[in-house]
């Protein structure tokens, strides 16, 4: 009994004890000094072991009445403190934007209002016309007379062009924040948090309208800046040059601008456009950019500098951009456009006149341009290789660029096409004023070549998502490449790379690695290096590397996006690729097509020169099926020496076929309505399972050339 007496009191002192330990750890105070020293091991690690929390108290003797235990809860309070200030800090972040976000829904619900208050006026008006029809019919002619009856102003004074450009700000305000425009929800892009923005397209108007709403960590002078520069995130535009610039009062700027656009594909021709654009500062303090063509389709540049390109129409569009609270801009985006799509192939007219196109292409890329902007200056990515964010935007642009230019092929930058009497289904076209010793001024070893030669094609799909088959590509380069072609294209980035004849056999073990480089926040750009493994064939040289190294733009690989333009494009490049490399850009690009019924053969794949009519509009009343279809652009550039020029065209032409052989294989495999009832059940486009389909068909095609050639010829010959 005794012996259990004492134990409890043995207990309750150390219990005691421990409690008092606690009550003393619980209100011990610091001094200035002692916090100081504790900061300066913070910095440096926030959670230190025992050992080194022991070392602290020994090398620090302001420390040593602190018990080790005490400075141990307070790393633990104070890594808590930081936890709970970084959330703070997130939270007010999301705070500031939902209050963004839900300003902006308020006046999309206000501006809706509005349209469905003139709806109803508009309805009661036409009931009211119904009743008294001869009336209505008199103030309608009337009204017609009146509106064409609107005076026209000089465009050559400055009177005029103020005039003009304060009418163009006013209705560009009615799109963006009123209801001059029908605008309905985009497709698959809902508003929220983690959203972009909120955008919409036009439902009937004239032309083609895409409208978009968002916050943007940018004051409004830098985003006004950044969307003036309208070649640095439209990957189609060629160029703007802007040809007068004068005040306009309220610290405005009145300027005419003349913009060149690409044409998407070869066979249509490219845009241009003469327009007035206006920047003001609006009484509320929002910035405003707006813009719109200007009449005559002879004003402008020199007519004969214009020749190649089509005279586009821009209706009021522009950039509302207003301060707000917190940091930050809210931003509207209007896009308003006529590309004259009467003088297109009918079967790429939905091209020039689908608000989708217009939407993803200028207006949703506009808004990521200035998001990235503003996530790369807040130090929010980071890429690889050690480039910087700049450095790999300007390789972006030029591999679109280069690819664009080798697309349409602009008499100005002196390309010409080779021997076509306009039935050939590959064009050949050279370059004999450009080689890869010109394109980077400080790359001085290159050697001067003769030049450069481009095969293009394209080429008509039917039930194949343009997603589904860049990634294929992208993925399953041995499919459709010829590794010879590739070693051909980057021997031209070494001196005496025209020795081709005599080159040493090389094998390729058919391995790609993807090393990447950066991408776009929503992932929607990716930008890598390739590079293909390969080795000599004599034994001694084994030890010798003969990689092959590209240089790779993927964009649009996301299925779910609607209108996006699909790309896969590549330029081969030395293995320590300078800022300033010389790039040779060659890859493929789909676009989608509407969904409509037409007459078209059932085949999947088509020549696009079987449908080349221009001029008005037909009906196809033939066939009751809606197929979804894209145009695929190939577009292949070599460098040549002058006296292997022909060697090369007939090269280039060749390999171009072969590539739209592979292709035509590919999209067989992957479209839908490709796989016989034989093969199995239908398989959904995109899934493993199809696109592992798709490499087994393409492997069973190379099994059987390889069963009746062997061993294979080569796929050219320069000698």
């Amino acid at each position: 009994m005794a012996m259990a007496v004492a134990q409890q009191q043995h207990r309750e002192s150390s219990s005691d004890g421990f409690d008092r330990h606690l009550d003393a750890g619980k209100y011990v105070r610091y001094t200035a000094e002692q916090i100081e020293a504790l900061e300066r091991v913070y910095a440096e690690c926030p959670k230190p072991s025992s050992l080194r929390r022991q070392q602290l108290v020994r090398d620090c003797p302001i420390l040593a009445n602190v018990e080790p235990k005490q400075i141990k809860v307070w790393f633990q309070n104070r890594r808590c403190r930081e936890k709970q200030r970084k959330e703070s800090c997130q939270l007010q972040t999301v705070n500031r934007k939902l209050n963004a976000m839900n300003k902006l829904l308020m006046e999309e619900n206000d501006r809706l209002q509005k349209q469905v208050s003139q709806l109803v006026c508009e309805n009661g008006s036409m009931r009211q016309q119904l009743q008294s029809a001869s009336a209505a019919t008199d103030a309608s002619c009337e009204s017609v007379v009146t509106t064409s009856q609107h005076s026209m102003r000089d465009a050559n004074n400055p009177a005029g062009l103020l005039s003009i450009a304060e009418e163009t700000l006013a209705e560009f305000l009615s799109k963006a924040t009123g209801t001059a425009v029908d605008w309905v929800q985009m497709p698959g892009m809902k508003p929220g948090p983690d959203s972009v923005g909120i955008f919409a397209i036009s439902h009937s108007c004239s032309g083609v309208a895409a409208r978009a709403c968002g916050l943007v960590s940018l004051e409004p002078t830098k985003i006004a800046e950044i969307l003036k520069d309208r070649p640095s995130w439209f990957r189609d535009c060629r160029s703007l040059e802007v040809f007068t610039m004068f005040p306009a009062g309220n610290g405005g700027t009145i300027e005419l601008i003349y913009t060149q656009i690409y044409a998407p594909t070869t066979l249509a021709p490219a845009r241009d456009l003469w327009t007035l654009r206006y920047s003001t500062t609006l009484e509320n303090g929002s910035l405003a950019v707006c813009e719109r063509s200007l009449s005559g389709s002879g004003a402008g540049p020199n007519a004969a500098a214009a020749s190649q390109f089509v005279r586009a129409e821009m209706l009021p569009s522009g950039y509302l951009i207003r301060p707000c609270e917190g940091g930050g801009s809210i931003i509207h985006i209007v896009d308003h456009l006529n590309f004259e799509a009467w003088n297109v192939p009918e079967v790429l007219r939905p091209l020039y006149v689908s608000s989708k196109a217009v939407a993803q292409k200028m207006t949703i890329a506009a808004l990521r341009y200035i998001r990235q902007i503003a996530q790369e200056t807040s130090g929010e990515v980071v890429y690889g290789m050690g480039r910087q964010p700049a450095v790999l935007r300007t390789f972006s642009q030029r591999l679109s660029r280069g690819f664009n230019d080798a697309v349409n092929g602009f008499n100005d930058d002196g390309w010409s096409v080779l021997n076509c009497d306009g039935t050939e289904d590959v064009v050949v076209a050279v370059n004999s004023t450009k080689c890869l010793g010109a394109i980077s001024t400080h790359c001085s070893s290159l050697p001067l070549l003769g030049g450069i030669l481009c095969a293009k094609a394209s080429m008509l799909l039917q039930n194949v998502p343009p997603a589904v088959l860049v990634r294929f590509l992208r993925e399953h380069r041995s499919e459709w490449a010829d590794f010879s072609v590739d070693a051909y294209s980057a021997a031209a980035l070494k001196a005496n790379s025209f020795a081709y004849p005599g080159m040493r056999p090389t094998r390729f073990t058919g391995n790609q690695i993807i090393m990447p480089l950066g991408h776009t926040i929503e992932q929607e750009e990716m930008l890598e290096v390739i590079r293909l493994e390969g080795h000599f064939l004599p034994q001694e040289d084994a030890f010798i590397s003969r990689d092959i190294h590209l240089l790779q733009l993927c964009r649009g690989t996301d299925e779910n996006a609607v209108g996006a333009c699909s790309e896969l494009v590549f330029a081969p490049i030395d293995e320590m690729f300078p800022d300033d490399a010389p790039l040779l850009p060659s890859g493929f690009r789909v676009i989608p097509l509407d969904s409509k019924s037409d007459n078209l053969t059932a085949h999947r794949t088509l020549d696009l020169t079987s449908s080349l009519e221009v001029g008005p509009a037909t009906n196809h009343t033939s066939g009751d099926a809606s197929t979804s279809r894209s145009v695929l652009t190939i577009a292949f550039q070599f460098p040549y020496d002058n006296s292997l020029q022909e060697n090369i065209a007939t090269m280039a032409r060749q390999y171009v076929r072969t590539v739209m052989s592979s292709v035509q294989r590919v999209a067989m495999a992957i479209s839908p309505s490709g796989l016989t009832p034989t093969v199995g059940p239908r398989l959904s486009p995109g899934s493993p399972e199809a696109l592992t389909l798709a490499h087994w068909i393409c492997q069973s095609y190379r099994h059987v050339v390889l069963l009746f050639l062997s061993p294979p010829p080569p796929l050219f010959s320069l000698t």
